[in-house]
């Protein structure tokens, strides 16, 4: 192991318990927001324990804080970078339909940001969000069809639909694959 990964697997127990208190939060109310457990939450905040990738994530999520900015190693402010290997995927949303979060974790249900990838005929259709709730299509190749409520358009490479989210939606890759960058706000 790198002198660099041995002072992240120290520094990590107390940065997320400074991230819990910060929040106000219990280790119940993290372990619920989480879905990681109590004892779990504990022994990695008292560093008896090295969380998974998976488990990390979560944690962050629930505490609205940066997972890369958890483990920088140089503090203070600077460029955050997100190699594309690490960007997190979702893959089990949709039909041949990938999502890649360009977002923060702290940013999660007020501006998230994808890459939104679909496959020929791939599609990714959702419930309504939150009251309020819009989303923001830029198409960078193919065609994708949006639907919102009742309402469809066709839109192209460099085309942007802006559309309320909180109805029904869906996009839909016409003919040819289709990638895109995806905004939601007040998700």
């Amino acid at each position: 192991m790198t002198e660099d990964a041995d002072d992240i697997l120290k520094r990590l127990p107390a940065r997320l318990k400074e991230a819990r208190r910060a929040q106000g939060l219990s280790l119940d109310a993290v372990a619920k927001l989480s879905g990681v457990s109590r004892s779990m939450v504990s022994q990695i905040e008292r560093g008896e324990s090295s969380p998974t990738i998976a488990t990390l994530w979560n944690l962050t999520r629930a505490l609205q804080v940066d997972f890369a900015g958890l483990l920088d190693t140089q503090g203070g402010p600077g460029i955050e970078v997100l190699r594309a290997k690490d960007t997190p995927t979702i893959d089990n949303r949709g039909n041949r339909c990938r999502l890649r979060i360009l977002s923060p974790p702290e940013e999660a249900g007020r501006h998230e940001v994808y890459d939104l990838s679909l496959g020929t005929g791939g599609s990714l259709i959702s419930e309504p969000h939150t009251k309020g709730a819009r989303e923001h299509l830029t198409v960078i190749d193919g065609r994708i069809e949006v639907t919102a409520g009742d309402r469809v358009e066709v839109i192209a490479a460099g085309d942007t639909a802006r559309y309320p989210a909180d109805v029904a939606h869906a996009l839909r890759a016409l003919d040819l694959p289709a990638r895109a960058f995806l905004v939601v706000q007040d998700a």
